[in-house]
């Protein structure tokens, strides 16, 4: 089976400056890393090429960049890579991000199943794999928590519902988002490092893709935009209260009236 695992490189600091005017990160500069979550989405992936055969293919967008954790992809067990990459492409929100990726995913060819990672950590939407799924018109679920089995071009799992555990049926090709923990990631390999040291990452551009108008991407082709984005503010300020209960109670109340927070 073929198995596309999405995945995306994020900043590895909380410490991102913001362009004010766009409002999206600055992330030229700074220390990156494979989203946390992603990697049990490769995992999965993984294990089940372990035990069906076939290939796993990674794919992420972003800048030249992103090709670090692509190269991760390969020395953890990837077979092949591809990065979506294109100026056109800068600041699109997670509509436009689906897009995109779904013109990727066309251009690779045909594909059994697609997994991703819960969310990211820098956007926390939790959106870009159900919207992928949608432009593609495949099913989805998300919060997968366990493959129970892959049979007859389908494959049983579960997924967590909250206050329940669900088991579904789902006609493949599909697309799943796993959740934190359904394997434990393994570690990237030395001797798949030397062996993908000289392995191709395709890229691809919007020249490449079959829809080519620039406004269906990036920024043009995202219908939210951000308002206003900041960090928040620290401070090392400290004070040590002491005294009775009641009278630590009554300095916190009025702390927290003094600041509005009651």
């Amino acid at each position: 089976m073929r198995i596309i695992v999405c995945i995306k490189q994020v900043p590895a600091t909380t410490t991102v400056e913001i362009d004010e005017k766009t409002g999206v990160l600055m992330r030229e500069g700074i220390e990156t890393k494979m989203n946390p979550y992603d990697l049990y989405a490769l995992e999965t992936a993984l294990k089940l090429k372990e035990e069906h055969g076939g290939a796993v293919t990674a794919v992420t967008m972003g800048p030249s960049q992103a090709e670090e954790i692509l190269k991760e992809s390969y020395m953890m067990g990837a077979d092949d890579c591809a990065l979506l990459s294109d100026k056109a492409f800068a600041g699109a929100d997670v509509l436009a991000t689906g897009y995109a990726l779904s013109g990727l995913v066309r251009k690779l060819g045909a594909f059994d199943l697609i997994i991703c990672g819960r969310q990211t950590t820098d956007g926390d939407t939790a959106q870009v794999g159900a919207e992928l799924a949608e432009f593609l018109d495949i099913p989805n679920v998300s919060n997968v928590t366990r493959i129970i089995h892959i049979e007859h071009n389908v494959i049983r799992v579960e997924t967590d519902m909250g206050d329940a555990l669900q088991m579904l049926d789902i006609p493949l090709p599909c697309l799943i988002t796993v959740e934190k923990d359904i394997y434990m990631p393994r570690l990237p390999s030395y001797r798949k490092k030397l062996e993908s040291e000289n392995k191709e990452i395709q890229v691809i551009g919007l020249d490449d893709l079959d829809d080519r108008d620039p406004v269906n991407y990036g920024l043009d082709g995202s219908p939210t935009q951000v308002e206003r984005v900041f960090p928040p503010r620290s401070s090392a300020e400290k004070t040590a209260v002491h005294g009775s209960v009641d009278e630590i109670a009554e300095f916190l109340y009025q702390k927290l009236k003094a600041l509005k927070f009651i």
